[in-house]
């Protein structure tokens, strides 16, 4: 095959900066046609409820359901995916399910408290979201280890009930998708998609109940639908394509390099990989490798345009560069492939998942690490988190005034409301104040 013609920048360039930032521009969900879509989708959903659902699965999908009935699973049907499992399947996704529980049982926040010297109390309450969302993409992206990661960090914080919805085209179920529902922990199944299965999860039908968070990966009719319905009810997030920046020192074998590369690019075309070495020779190497390794990999042509694409290899002047450049991209997932990951992890501030050390493949935590794998990508890592516990549980402030304190702090709001204006809210703490 002829030598692939990816993008290779030096941060020494005068124009380095610019043309990074040229490279790294995404814009998520903006096509003025799919907006117009999936908004009359949302208002025919809200308006007619299970009867447009079941006509837009029919189309979309192209099944044959009479009603809503005929496109839920129950939890035997769950249980039987599970059963139904090879051993080793079942072995693998069971020991994966095990540690992202135990990962996510340390993010359990609790609720606390503290008095004051006269009595006063204050604090904060946790508790759970009542029931969450979990789309579920079916047909060629069917990934069981989505449903672990969203399921299990909400079943971790208590929340009551898990509504999956998973589309399943031309009726084609994904059993190992069903066994992690089932490993997982997830409440009701429906076989719907899209921006209506988004919206009734939003809005509620006659069978799908309402929900206060939708989480998960969807296509972009979903992404546009989850953006859509924010406020009525909460979303995790509006997701790019998978991205990964791998920092090395060039000791590692440069095989394993180019294939931590390719196992994000393998994700879909405008996924992004990038490499960054103070080593020019190691990135010559890389490429070599990624050569010789690209005709072997069944998704050669997804690959292939993403390298082509998005691709960037860039040599860095040192490895405090390497940080700073990293910094500056906020990558969704970071591979530190050097001797000493520990050292420069000091320098980095912006990623969403931290791979340390030559050993860590970025795959790892794709499946079975325990950390999440639901990352912020296109930059926003700068100013948001991995998926976790936290995103569904909800903090309420808790006031307790003693006599003494109400009367103390009614003094300090009398003339701070007073300056603002709001006498009710003025006399309302006066009231409180002892004569």
């Amino acid at each position: 095959m002829s030598k692939l013609d990816i993008i290779r920048l030096d941060s020494g360039q005068s124009d380095f900066e610019q043309r990074l930032e040229q490279l790294l521009a995404w814009e998520t969900v903006s096509d003025g046609g799919v907006n117009e879509i999936v908004n009359e989708i949302i208002a025919r959903i809200r308006a007619e409820g299970d009867k447009a659902l079941v006509e837009y699965t029919n189309r979309f999908d192209r099944m044959q359901a009479a009603s809503m009935a005929e496109l839920e699973m129950g939890q035997a049907r769950l249980q039987q995916a599970l059963d139904g499992l090879p051993a080793e399947q079942r072995t693998a996704l069971e020991t994966a399910a095990a540690r992202i529980r135990a990962y996510h049982e340390r993010q359990l926040a609790g609720s606390w408290q503290y008095t004051e010297d006269d009595g006063t109390m204050l604090g904060q309450q946790v508790t759970p979201m009542d029931r969450v969302g979990l789309y579920v993409p079916g047909g060629k992206a069917a990934y069981p280890s989505s449903v672990l990661m969203n399921a299990l960090p909400a079943h971790v914080a208590g929340v009551e009930e898990i509504i999956m919805v998973v589309p399943t085209p031309d009726g084609v179920v994904n059993e190992l998708v069903l066994a992690a529902a089932a490993l997982a922990g997830v409440s009701r199944v429906f076989t719907v998609g899209g921006a209506q299965a988004v919206a009734a999860l939003a809005y509620g039908t006659e069978t799908v109940p309402r929900v206060d968070k939708i989480v998960g990966p969807g296509n972009i009719f979903v992404a546009t639908a989850k953006r859509a319905v924010f406020g009525a009810v909460g979303i995790d997030m509006i997701a790019g394509p998978s991205e990964i920046l791998v920092i090395c020192d060039g000791q590692t074998d440069p095989d394993w390099v180019a294939m931590d590369l390719f196992s994000q690019a393998e994700h879909d075309e405008d996924a992004q990989p990038i490499l960054v070495s103070p080593d020019a020779d190691f990135i010559d190497r890389v490429q070599a490798s990624i050569e010789k390794l690209l005709p072997t990999m069944e998704r050669a042509d997804i690959i292939e345009a993403s390298l082509t694409n998005r691709a960037i290899l860039i040599k860095a002047q040192d490895l405090a560069d390497a940080a700073r450049i990293s910094n500056r991209v906020a990558p969704e997932h970071l591979e530190l492939s050097v001797e000493d990951p520990d050292a420069l992890l000091a320098q980095i501030r912006h990623a969403g998942a931290i791979f340390m050390g030559r050993y860590t493949a970025e795959a790892l935590g794709d499946y079975c690490a325990g950390p999440n794998h639901v990352l912020p990508t296109s930059g926003t890592a700068r100013f948001s988190s991995p998926l976790g516990v936290y995103d569904f549980q909800k903090r309420s402030s808790l006031i307790k005034f003693s006599a003494e304190g109400a009367s103390e702090m009614g003094k300090v709001a009398s003339v701070l409301a007073r300056g603002e204006g709001l006498t009710a809210h003025a006399r309302s703490a006066e009231y409180r104040i002892k004569s």
